[in-house]
């Protein structure tokens, strides 16, 4: 049986993912991101699931530098989970006897219309991530009253859901992806991304500006670009890009070979399929068989052939 790795506790919208993504897995809390991904390089777990991004919060940055740095991972698949926090307690709390609410952060943002209208007198605790504050709120005796998390948590640690759908926006997404060790990339499906971090050469002007162009010149669309600073001093950023099509694509692999050439790192991600299974439009010129064409065409020509 294959082990994965994802953000612990029990109990976290990254174990509901990982069902999912890995429903066959052994599953393996870990205590952060960091150390998810760390356990995938060292051969402890066989992939790991862990959170790119939030349709309301944005990136989730720790993803992003660690798949920037370290021996590399590779993405070999995503899933777009709704997000829906409950409030949770132990077993004969009621709303008024709630005073304490522990929950991560981002859950205080995403549910603060709720706290606000049906808990106004209550202190919000900023806790490591909703599943912690789950299992801190299942201790008898513990000075918080009510977690804000994912149902799942109240399944594994005995509380009541007293209240659900409580966050502010009912459309909320996070997208999680499954890392493995680098190996055989998915096949192609028709509807595909590809993932790519990018480390430009030097500072100058039109330097973002040139790695855009390769893409477009190419037909490929952008979902998702993301600059991020190196650590080496003020200034300096690499660039997340997640885009349509597969690397096994005529237009996609010609962007990837332009990067390539014109800065100073490129780290290939994966191509894998999309989890909402949308097939780009492929502009004109820019299919595999236009590419295949004009390669044939210039050969005739290098060939001194009409």
């Amino acid at each position: 049986m294959p082990k994965f790795a994802y953000l612990g506790p029990e109990g976290t919208f990254t174990e509901e993912a990982l069902r999912i993504l890995a429903p066959e897995a052994e599953r393996l809390p870990s205590p952060n991101i960091t150390a998810a991904l760390e356990s995938v390089r060292r051969g402890e777990a066989d992939g790991a699931v862990v959170p790119l991004e939030n349709s309301l919060e944005g990136a989730i940055t720790t993803t992003l530098d660690e798949l920037a740095q370290g021996e590399p991972l590779l993405i070999t698949a995503e899933l777009l989970l709704p997000v829906e926090f409950s409030l949770l307690v132990r077993p004969g709390t009621e709303m008024a006897h709630i005073k304490r609410v522990f929950t991560h952060p981002a859950a205080i943002t995403q549910c603060r219309n709720f706290t606000a209208r049906e808990l106004p007198d209550a202190v919000v605790v900023a806790a490591p991530s909703t599943a912690a504050a789950a299992q801190e709120v299942a201790i008898p005796g513990s000075p918080y009253d009510a977690a804000i998390a994912a149902r799942i948590a109240g399944e594994h640690y005995g509380l009541v859901q007293l209240a659900s759908g409580i966050g502010d926006r009912t459309d909320t997404v996070t997208r999680f992806v499954r890392v493995t060790r680098p190996g055989p990339l998915p096949e192609p499906t028709g509807a595909d991304r590809t993932s790519l971090v990018v480390f430009l050469a030097d500072d100058h002007p039109g330097a973002l500006l040139e790695m855009l162009t390769e893409f477009s010149v190419r037909g490929v669309n952008l979902s998702r670009i993301e600059s991020r600073p190196t650590g080496d001093g003020i200034g300096r950023y690499f660039f997340h890009f997640d885009f349509e099509g597969h690397v096994a694509d005529a237009r996609v692999g010609e962007a990837i070979s332009g990067l390539h050439r014109i800065s100073a790192k490129v780290r290939f991600l994966g191509s894998y399929p999309r989890a909402d299974a949308f097939a780009p439009q492929i502009k004109r010129g820019t299919n595999n068989d236009d590419f295949a064409e004009a390669a044939a065409w210039l050969d005739r020509i290098r060939a001194g052939q009409s």
